[in-house]
């Protein structure tokens, strides 16, 4: 009899500290997330993410558009410097289409179909199934996106959108550190049908991908890995990172904006387009030439955005380019 109380007792006991375990471990996420310097807030359009009363970015998740035009969704805008000033542009007047932060292409293909292009924001609807707000670290929250890609182009007997790529996006917001913050961004698409290849435009340029519409202040000065670069009308070969530096906020100060490719992405380097008036930034990827979307393995592409005060000088970018090619995809919690 005593051997089967103490057998009891030994085993109400070990519940009681796997509960316990369980309450601590349960109990250091919600600690993690609470003391968490990074923010976000899920509002009627999207997300805001913050970093104490300084705004970092919003997501746009709900389709927007203009008098029913350039509709679109799924992008960033508006993102923010570390001194409140607006890095991005949204419904531009020279490119309607464009919007903040966005990774789209002009060619869509479905066998020798194509399926609207969401560069363009034409015949095309982003539909964000699936949002999820990650605690990453003590320093970094992020958004993990599930987006199904759809056209009125597909649809079943009864008229309905029938999706053919499924987009699953991570955005890590890190905390501001000195004067710089870092935003990665992983971007995995995968086929849903047959035949699915994806490419840029179809002419010489091939511009399409991961994409910054920014200010383009007189002077703005654009630096790659080997000094300065001349924007010209093709793509150029710059090394896998691009500053942009100037006025940026127009406050009469020097901010920058840094787009860094990650090592693991396909056609590293990536050729860049890049403008000095009335146009985007993009390090692009597959160029004019579509490429397969396979349907078992994702297509992920990788990149980092730098924002800081200064100018290029300020900040060591070839340092920041290999920590970031050294790091390896983080381990993502879901709150």
């Amino acid at each position: 009899m005593r051997y089967y109380r103490n057998s009891f007792l030994r085993m109400l006991a070990a519940s009681i500290l796997i509960a316990l375990a369980g309450c601590s471990m349960n109990g250091n996420q919600a600690g993690a997330a609470a003391k968490n310097p990074i923010g976000i807030s899920e509002t009627e359009q999207g997300f805001s993410v913050a970093e104490g009363e300084d705004q970092v970015l919003f997501y746009q998740r709900k389709h927007k558009s203009m008098d029913g035009k350039y509709t679109r969704a799924n992008y960033i805008h508006p993102l923010y410097g570390l001194d409140g000033e607006i890095l991005t542009e949204d419904f531009p007047a020279d490119h309607l289409h464009h919007r903040g932060v966005f990774w789209a292409w002009h060619q869509l293909w479905l066998g020798d179909k194509k399926l609207g292009d969401n560069w363009a924001a034409q015949d095309f609807f982003w539909d964000v199934y699936d949002t999820e707000i990650l605690t990453i670290d003590s320093k970094s929250r992020g958004l993990k996106l599930g987006v199904y890609w759809k056209s009125s182009l597909l649809t079943d007997a009864d008229g309905r959108r029938q999706p053919f790529v499924k987009e699953t996006t991570t955005i890590r917001v890190h905390r501001a550190e000195g004067n710089m913050r870092m935003i990665d961004f992983q971007i995995e698409l995968l086929a849903l049908k047959d035949n699915m290849r994806l490419g840029g435009s179809e002419d010489v340029k091939g511009y399409g991908g991961f994409t910054t519409r920014i200010p383009l202040p007189d002077g703005l000065a654009f630096t790659g890995t080997n000094g300065p670069v001349e924007p010209t009308n093709l793509s150029v070969e710059a090394g896998p990172w691009l500053d942009f530096s100037g006025d940026l906020g127009g406050q009469g100060k020097t901010s920058g904006l840094a787009i860094l490719c990650h090592s693991s992405s396909p056609g590293y380097p990536q050729r860049w387009i890049l403008r000095r008036k009335g146009s985007a930034q993009n390090p692009v990827y597959p160029g004019r030439h579509p490429v397969p979307l396979s349907r078992e393995k994702p297509l992920v592409l990788r990149y980092r955005l730098i924002i800081h005060r200064g100018g290029v000088n300020d900040i060591n970018l070839d340092e920041l380019q290999a920590e970031y090619n050294s790091s390896s995809d983080p381990i993502f919690s879901k709150e």
